[in-house]
């Protein structure tokens, strides 16, 4: 029989209510842009924003761009919620019709959200029928951000309480085996799955921490990688340090109107990757932030990140793959990840940053899948027991 999932699982379609994008568009309007600086007419935007791209931007959002064209685009996928520990988890769910299907569970970071997956989850659609969709693809909105709201309010919220709520989703769909993908936050929760989850049998990233090899040791390429990261690591994080020390500031502050929230994340997509992405895909997940008052609940890893007493990762003994784009913020050097976990494929591309998934969405498809091509015997739906 070919797979359905269970009725725990909620069909989901997205409609932002005509009242809600009323209020956004007056707020959006009445917002008033800051003073021309000389910080704010420096075009290599050393610090920051610059005064003519927020002032362009806040017009085109305002009048040009198209929400509920963005909308139907999301809801051409097939969505989902589920209520696990009291939170509706939100995902989309691109199930095979093969029995033998190899379960995926792709997970987004701070400040994206599932809307960065939409390029690969595309291609995939391109790609495959459900009848011969290697793959059931789960692209989870981690608990916290924007579709997947409801953190409790009477306690403390953690990278760990996510793993134990995406471990609970993959198994709560019938699947006792998967392997799980991620970058940023969804990486270090990939991590906590394959160092603690019996039911993760593998993990692939485009971001790990590792060592970083002496500089004798790294090809060119590396070293720029490298370079560009200890500035950014001396110059950007913090924004970090807000989001880990005065979240509830942080948060109130950009709950209070969409153009802050356009200046704070806006920035991360311009200065985290490779080439500008487009407009659209930048403001879709703005307003997706924007409309869920996702923003304060989705900031809590950072108390984690910057704790000082934080513990070393573990050893990933399970099978690992790793994508290293040359513009992430901490790049994998294949030398130290082979220290920090069993790495079975990596893969270096010369284009795309941080936002992977969203940069270079064919690249790191085929990554994922020539990893999963080798760690699951696509027959028996088992781990190859040689790695």
């Amino acid at each position: 029989m070919s797979y359905s999932p269970p009725t725990s699982a909620k069909p989901f379609t997205l409609n932002i209510s005509e009242n809600d994008f009323s209020e956004f568009k007056q707020l959006l309007k009445l917002s008033k842009i800051g003073p021309v600086t000389w910080e704010g007419v420096q075009d290599d935007r050393r610090f920051g924003l610059t005064h003519k791209w927020i002032t362009e931007t806040k017009d085109y959002w305002l009048n040009k761009y198209d929400w509920r064209a963005q909308e139907k685009h999301i809801n051409s996928f097939p969505n989902y919620t589920m209520e696990i520990e009291g939170i509706d988890v939100h995902f989309i769910g691109m199930f095979s019709e093969k029995k033998d299907a190899t379960p995926i569970v792709f997970m987004h970071g701070w400040p994206g959200s599932f809307i960065e997956f939409l390029p690969m989850a595309g291609l995939i659609r391109e790609k495959y029928s459900p009848a011969d969709q290697p793959y059931h693809v789960i692209i989870a909105s981690l608990p916290g951000y924007t579709l997947s709201a409801g953190l409790p309010t009477d306690k403390d919220w953690k990278m760990e309480d996510t793993a134990r709520v995406v471990d609970k989703l993959m198994k709560n769909l019938d699947f006792d085996k998967y392997i799980a993908q991620g970058g940023d936050v969804g990486a270090f929760v990939a991590t906590i799955l394959n160092a603690g989850y019996d039911a993760c049998v593998a993990t692939h990233h485009n971001f790990l921490r590792a060592p970083i090899p002496d500089a004798s040791e790294l090809t060119t390429l590396e070293q720029n990688s490298v370079e560009r990261a200890m500035k950014w690591h001396a110059t950007g994080r913090a924004y970090g340090q807000e989001h880990g020390s005065r979240p509830s500031t942080i948060g109130l502050v950009l709950s209070s109107n969409p153009l802050a929230l356009l200046a704070w994340i806006g920035e991360k997509f311009l200065e985290w990757t490779d080439e500008d992405p487009p407009l659209d895909a930048i403001l879709t997940n703005i307003s997706l932030y924007w409309f869920t008052q996702g923003f304060p609940r989705s900031i809590y890893p950072y108390r984690q990140l910057f704790d000082p007493n934080r513990p070393e990762p573990p050893f990933l003994s399970k099978p690992t793959g790793y994508s290293f784009f040359q513009y992430e913020l901490l790049p994998g050097i294949k030398k130290g990840l082979e220290k920090a976990c069993n790495l079975v494929t990596y893969k270096q591309h010369e284009r795309g940053g941080h936002f992977a998934a969203l940069e270079r969405p064919k690249e790191l498809l085929e990554d994922v899948e020539e990893f999963v091509g080798i760690v699951w015997k696509k027959t028996s739906g088992t781990l190859d027991s040689r790695l």
